[in-house]
């Protein structure tokens, strides 16, 4: 299966906050922003295999930043790594200054999707293979993450997670 980078998934969507999308303080709900982060990881991850693919876990999401009525919102996504055929991807949610222009950090996001056949059955994916330094970061984090996660399901025995061992180790 051809190996691909991060940056040949990369999806960016970008949009205003509407009136309609706001709570009672004129702020993007965090509804809203979940749905559009899993609209542009969907995408990634089709990107990705070229298959259907189905979110198959919500890892992490942080709100950083209140998102409010009028703002330029910016939703990059990119695989981080995939596995058999699960792909995890990280979001990265910007905002811009009205004023300015410059783009600021509004939160994160990293979801795990899992590519399927007409039937819904798992397929593989294509390898990734990180490029910049962020990329190889989010690609040695992306093991760890998925250890404590088969950890917590019961699926794996901690003193198989050797990664996790080597972080708190220092082995």
């Amino acid at each position: 299966m051809q190996e691909k980078f991060p940056l040949d998934s990369l999806t960016v969507l970008t949009d205003l906050v509407l009136p309609g999308e706001t709570n009672p303080l004129n702020n993007l709900f965090g509804g809203e922003l979940l749905a559009r982060i899993d609209r542009a990881a969907s995408i990634t991850a089709r990107r990705h295999s070229r298959r259907i693919c189905v979110t198959a876990s919500v890892n992490h999401v942080a709100f950083n930043r209140a998102i409010p009525l009028g703002a330029v919102v910016t939703i990059e996504a990119k695989v981080s790594r995939t596995f058999t055929s699960s792909m995890e991807i990280v979001i990265d949610v910007w905002t811009e200054d009205r004023e300015s222009g410059i783009k600021n950090s509004a939160g994160q996001a990293i979801y795990t999707f899992v590519a399927v056949d007409d039937t819904g059955n798992p397929v593989p994916v294509p390898p990734v293979v990180p490029q910049t330094d962020e990329d190889k970061k989010r690609f040695e984090a992306a093991l760890r993450r998925k250890q404590l996660s088969l950890i917590l399901a019961g699926k794996m025995k901690p003193a198989d997670a050797t990664e996790l061992k080597a972080l708190f180790a220092g082995e």
